[in-house]
């Protein structure tokens, strides 16, 4: 066998046994009952499972199905539609969980597997390469509209049904939940990273994620030369929109701002921002740095509860 084939059928080897096929109850636009399907990942040794927010809907049970035939109905533990992440957990025995990568350590060209149940065919797998990194993905909850950023691109072929899979390294780690097709040779997947890993967490604990808000719509920028070898990092974040009357607003943020650092942390692309913007830095004054007209200005922000009317 290959080289190439023996990567893929030992991923598939290790994977397969590891995500299940799901079956979701739900309410049909003209008022009967229906049902849809994904995949989820097994993540704990105790029943966890991690599949996509919309897969589950509002959805609170459910059944999954596993590859050796078994079925187990499952309860869903808490959903967050902004980061498109739901927990799960199965009511009896389930196989051991796979291993957890970590997706800011992969790069443009890398082979990675998908593994989920397409078009209701359980087990399925496919292979290709990391396509790009740092797509970003509109989630919506209510009126609220937020990026999912760092989100993965690959050209493993995905279909519907592989929404809440697993997307892993040649190693079978798992990087990414596989969660939408955007195109012929096109699929994209939630990362698996220090951001994702606090979000299920909190999704464990308390079945949400209480979020902070800002009031600002961003996009990674290059820092000028001297000011970036003063500073250590090439990279920051372009303020294109501010919220009137949002916290950003109060703080006199502009357009056209180049946000540096929050609360003592640079910002290099919207994820190291948004991991500040957790429940802990509600209400808490959060000094911001930004190059604004060739001057550095600190500005303090104390960022609000996101809620479905803050977008």
């Amino acid at each position: 066998m290959d080289p190439y084939s023996e990567i893929v059928t030992r991923v598939a080897d290790e994977l397969i046994p590891r995500v299940a096929s799901l079956t979701v109850p739900h309410q049909t636009s003209w008022g009967g009952r229906g049902e849809s399907a994904g995949s989820a990942v097994v993540f704990t040794e105790d029943g966890y499972l991690l599949t996509n927010g919309h897969v589950v809907g509002s959805a609170t049970s459910g059944t999954a199905a596993f590859a050796d035939g078994t079925e187990a109905p499952f309860d869903v533990i808490g959903t967050d539609p902004l980061s498109d992440l739901a927990v799960l957990r199965v009511r009896r025995g389930v196989p051991g969980p796979v291993r957890l990568g970590d997706a800011d350590a992969l790069r443009v060209g890398q082979l990675v597997v998908a593994v989920g149940n397409p078009l209701g065919l359980a087990g399925s797998i496919t292979a290709g390469v990391v396509s790009a990194l740092g797509r970003s993905m509109p989630a919506r909850d209510g009126r609220t509209v937020r990026l999912i950023e760092d989100v993965i691109q690959t050209d493993a072929a995905l279909n519907p049904g592989n929404s809440g899979g697993a997307l892993a390294t040649a190693d079978g780690e798992v990087v990414g939940i596989n969660t939408a097709v955007a195109g012929v040779g096109v699929g994209l997947a939630v990362p698996l990273n220090s951001t994702t890993r606090r979000i299920v967490g909190e999704l464990l604990q308390q079945g949400r994620v209480r979020r902070a808000y800002l009031g600002l719509v961003s996009t990674p920028a290059p820092v000028p030369t001297q000011l970036a070898e003063r500073l250590g990092h090439p990279r920051a974040l372009r303020v294109v929109e501010v919220v009137p009357g949002s916290p950003a607003a109060m703080a006199g943020l502009r357009p056209g701002d180049l946000l540096l650092a929050a609360g003592g942390h640079p910002t290099r692309g919207a994820q190291d921002l948004q991991r500040l913007m957790f429940a802990d830095a509600i209400g808490r004054s959060v000094e911001l740095t930004v190059l604004r007209n060739g001057a550095m200005v600190d500005v303090v922000a104390v960022p609000s509860e996101l809620t479905a009317s803050s977008g």
